[in-house]
């Protein structure tokens, strides 16, 4: 086993779980579940079928990421955050057939106690402030917060406010100095 499991975690069979990886106290694992190198689970997380995550996640206390949710590389998801997987749910009606994939890209940031509406895709490097209820997509740099989940402003991929204004499309980073334009409601790194 290269990974790590605390021993009241319950792995099912036929999950993939990479070298390096960390699952903490009372985290369940479900069959068909696949996780990368390096990620970190903590106490109570549930990873249901099928579900894709990448390397280097931290998903923290409390979440459950269900079907139909895929996470790729270097995402963090905070404690009690929630994702969910069918946008009108009944418990008298099974709507399993009507699951709607979630997609969070690469270098993501979830807030704690953030709700993820099924169906969206969270863009890279995006930063959803804890609390925000997001039902829409979400662009690459874009910082949301709110309820529902609307545009504050937008994120360098260290993690730090970028300095837009009225008068500047283009700006460096305070903290790491990375270049960032925003044009056409779009804000991208610029190439060096």
């Amino acid at each position: 086993m290269s990974y790590t499991a605390h021993s009241s975690a319950v792995i099912d069979e036929n999950v993939a779980i990479g070298s390096g990886t960390k699952i903490w106290h009372f985290s369940h694992i479900t069959s068909g579940a696949k996780i990368g190198n390096n990620c970190s689970l903590g106490q109570n997380v549930y990873v249901g079928p099928k579900v894709i995550i990448g390397n280097n996640v931290k998903i923290q206390n409390n979440v459950s990421v269900y079907e139909g949710v895929v996470i790729e590389d270097n995402v963090f998801c905070g404690p009690s955050m929630v994702f969910t997987n069918v946008y009108n749910p009944r418990s008298s009606v099974n709507r399993k057939n009507e699951f709607r994939l979630t997609l969070v890209k690469n270098g993501a940031t979830i807030g704690a106690n953030a709700t993820i509406v099924c169906g969206v895709t969270i863009g890279e490097y995006a930063f959803i402030g804890a609390g925000a209820v997001v039902k829409e997509d979400v662009k690459p740099y874009e910082m949301i917060a709110g309820v529902p989940g609307k545009r504050i402003g937008w994120m360098c991929s260290c993690g730090i406010k970028l300095p837009f204004s009225n008068e500047y499309k283009v700006v460096a980073c305070n903290v790491c100095g990375l270049m960032f334009m925003l044009e056409q409601n779009e804000c991208c790194l610029v190439q060096n």
